[in-house]
């Protein structure tokens, strides 16, 4: 990079940074600073949403993933239309948790169940969000690193400091800059401002990539060039696809809804200035992506490309030995050892696959397999071989994509995605450590004390929990290593909180009858069993493996996992490996969602003695407060298509717009046509593979990029206006003392004299 690239780069990050500090001055009490004086439109909410969802470590991860199984896969994510339009247009749990106006998911949970389970719920939440996030600054320091080929130790004054620490130290102070200021309203105002400068950002590099690759002579014959069941492009032509597969698919789709509501709390979606804001900023949440969508897609597929295509042999060794001399120096510690893997790494040739005359590849034969071959024999000659061969293999396909891009991209185009990944990393990190430390002080700390914080003393320690919380991302990303996938360590880690929670949350905004007891056994058994699987997987080539073989119960424990799995096969395959645990993390996560449904409903129904009032936790009929529901009109007519997609007397002509289109666009066009119409065209006439290459051109790009033309406009033009509307109904806005998330008897302190009011009356 040069100095022009620097300034591009660096001067964007200062106005960011900048725009944080300035926000301070509109924090008036604890509800600006959790919740931006619930005064958000739902431009700002969903721009910013948009960015603070895609960080470093998601783009990591999904160029990781799809290196492994390609796009088939995506077709049938279809299925889940229907659903989707239905949460999405309904406002399925958001819009109730809106109306509980709680400032936290610990604050529901204590309005729904009790204090203790607040405590503990929240507790189990915030270690498996910690656990999980506290790679995100690892994954984009190490980013970093490789993509600006920055040496792993750098020497200040003959002293010797690791780059990898400094750089963690510089993302979090980031982080810090942006958090401590004005909590929530920093991150919605900064989080939009970057959205709205990645817009064209997204757009350069999609047509950089389209203008560099040819679709017709290379991107479609590597994606198409796989051995049977393991295409990238086909749908009907996968079933031989492991970890990212078909029932991988079911299990993201399952969860989606069950755990819906598991994540929110502590994020936006308490910051609306209604429960119908809140919704409106969900629903146009389908059109914002934009070019992200396309960008994302084309980096993935321009390293799929590059690493498989014989147009690219040269480059793709020059990336793998680079790539693989990087990792050895950060994985191999014995100098001896580390010199023999690097100059055996070197001393590979070029592999030049000719596509058509070559056998296809697949993932266990293609031009990487040489290099993890090389590397496990080397490795195995020493100690703890397989263990440090996992560790090699897991940064060398997450570090793909830095060194991919860093050398297809000129030198202005290295300083914008610099950019474009300093603010992605920036918007991930500082959002995922703000909303831990609002989880430990609201859900943990608070219901831990006789009486409420004062104003000061709440802002206080809201604002040092935060610098704790990221010192504890500092110390977890320096010394923890990940073992797996990205998106399979996250599934893990995320399962500890999710694996149980998702019933909590549904059946308590949802029903009537769900307990506390209930609440306590859908955490006890989903949680439980997702933590032992965690154990098991971090422990499996260090440990359990060998301990195995000492037994010599390999192979009957083998023989016992294949016939158990035989049955899923070839979607559940279940084997003994010295490297990685038989059973993987969605796997695992599925079990313990089924355990914590099961616990929850059966628990539930026994103990359950009277119903619950939702209509006063939700803020309905006699609770209701004014100003958030005025424009109901419960009307016992309403028409049906209106009631499929959720519009009521709150939507104006505008929302109406927006939902109908949201509506035809994912149900006509996405569902039924591209869908449903293709599954039965197929049906009747198998579709060959060059046709599911125009038709992945056609839909994932062509028509996606013609949505992001109009919705790069379109929210560019909203942010601004609604970003602009945020800061003035912030200056105008009045502070109630009492709205901090303090609750006694299952109401919440800034309700106490309108429920009291209101069951006076009765």
């Amino acid at each position: 990079m040069n100095w022009i690239s620097w300034c591009i780069t660096i001067i964007p990050v200062i106005a960011i940074v900048g725009l944080g500090i300035y926000s301070r001055k509109y924090v008036r009490g604890v509800a600006d600073f959790l919740a931006a004086g619930r005064v958000a439109g739902r431009y700002v909410i969903s721009v910013g949403d948009l960015e603070a969802g895609l960080g470093v470590i998601t783009l990591v991860a999904l160029v990781e993933e799809k290196y492994q199984c390609g796009y088939a896969l995506g077709f049938w994510g279809n299925i889940m239309v229907p659903l989707s339009v239905v949460i999405s247009l309904t406002g399925y749990c958001v819009y109730r948790f809106r109306e509980t106006r709680s400032l936290s998911i610990g604050q529901f949970l204590e309005v729904r169940y009790s204090r203790k389970f607040r405590i503990f719920a929240a507790s189990l939440r915030t270690i498996s969000e910690m656990l999980a996030n506290a790679i995100g600054p690892a994954v984009a320091a190490r980013f970093f690193i490789y993509f600006l080929g920055l040496p792993h130790v750098l020497k200040f004054c003959g002293i010797e400091v690791s780059t990898f620490a400094l750089l963690l130290f510089v993302v979090l102070v980031m982080a810090m800059l942006v958090i401590l200021p004005g909590g929530r309203i920093s991150l919605i105002i900064t989080d939009c401002f970057q959205g709205l400068l990645s817009y064209p950002i997204f757009v350069i590099f999609t047509i950089y990539i389209l203008t560099k690759f040819s679709w017709g002579l290379e991107i479609s014959p590597v994606m198409l060039d796989r051995v049977p069941g393991e295409n990238f492009l086909n749908p009907f032509d996968v079933e031989q696809l492991r970890d990212f597969n078909l029932f991988a698919l079911f299990v993201a789709i399952f969860a989606s809804i069950l755990n819906r509501a598991s994540w929110i709390g502590n994020d936006t979606s308490g910051s609306a200035r209604s429960p119908h804001e809140q919704k409106m900023a969900g629903i146009i949440g389908a059109w914002r992506n934009g070019f992200s969508v396309v960008m994302c897609l084309l980096v993935s597929v321009a390293v799929i490309t590059i690493m498989s295509h014989g147009n690219f042999s040269s480059e793709a060794k020059k990336i793998r030995v680079e790539l693989s001399n990087q990792v050895a120096d950060e994985v191999i510690t014995d100098g001896n050892m580390r010199k023999k893997v690097i100059d055996k790494v070197n001393a590979i040739p070029e592999i030049k696959h000719v596509i058509g005359v070559d056998k296809p590849l697949s993932r266990e034969n293609n031009p990487d397999t040489v290099y993890f071959k090389t590397v496990k024999d080397t490795l195995n000659e020493g100690e703890n071989g397989n263990a440090l061969f996992q560790k090699f293999r897991t940064l060398y396909f997450q570090m793909m994509m830095a060194l991919t891009m860093k050398n297809i991209f000129p030198a202005v185009l290295m300083g914008i995605f610099c950019l474009l990944m300093v603010m992605l990393m920036l918007s991930t990190d500082a959002s995922r450590i703000f909303n831990a430390s609002a989880t430990l002080i609201q859900d943990v700390v608070m219901p831990l004390r006789k009486t409420p914080f004062t104003k000061e003393q709440h802002l206080k320690w809201l604002r040092g929990c935060s610098v704790g919380v990221g010192i504890f991302f500092f110390i977890v990303s320096l010394f923890f290593t990940n073992l797996d996938y990205i998106n399979m360590f996250l599934t893990i880690t995320t399962s500890i909180w999710l694996g149980g929670a998702g019933p909590v949350m549904i059946f308590g905004l949802y029903s009537r009858f769900g307990t506390t007891a209930g609440a306590w056994a859908s955490l006890l058994c989903g949680s439980g069993i997702a933590i032992f699987g965690m154990i098991f997987q971090r422990n499996w080539a260090d440990y359990l493996y060998p301990w195995i073989e000492q037994l010599n119960m390999v192979k009957p424990l083998d023989t016992l996992l294949r016939a158990v799995s035989a049955p899923f096969s070839p979607y559940i395959v279940w084997a003994m490996d010295p490297v990685k645990y038989p059973i993987n993390s969605r796997e695992i996560y599925f079990f313990s969602m089924l355990a914590g449904i099961l616990a929850y409903i059966i628990i539930s129904w026994l103990t359950c003695k009277e119903p619950f009032n939702l209509d006063r936790m939700l803020h309905r009929g006699k609770y209701s407060i004014g100003g958030e529901h005025e424009k109901v009109v419960h009307s016992k007519l309403r028409h049906l298509y209106n009631t499929l997609i959720g519009i009521d007397a709150e939507y104006t002509r505008g929302d109406k717009i927006i939902a109908w289109s949201v509506f035809v666009y994912s149900m006509v066009y996405q569902f039924l046509f591209a869908f449903v119409g293709v599954l039965i065209w197929n049906w009747f006439s198998p579709l060959s593979p060059q046709w599911w290459s125009g038709y992945f051109l056609v839909t994932n790009l062509i028509v996606s990029a013609a949505v992001g033309v109009v919705s790069t406009v379109w929210f560019m033009i909203g942010g601004i206006m609604d970003m602009g509307k945020m800061f003035r109904d912030l200056e105008a806005r009045k502070d109630n003392p009492l709205d901090d998330g303090w609750v006694e008897g299952h109401v919440s302190a800034a309700d106490q004299a309108l429920v009291a009011r209101v069951e006076h009356k009765k």
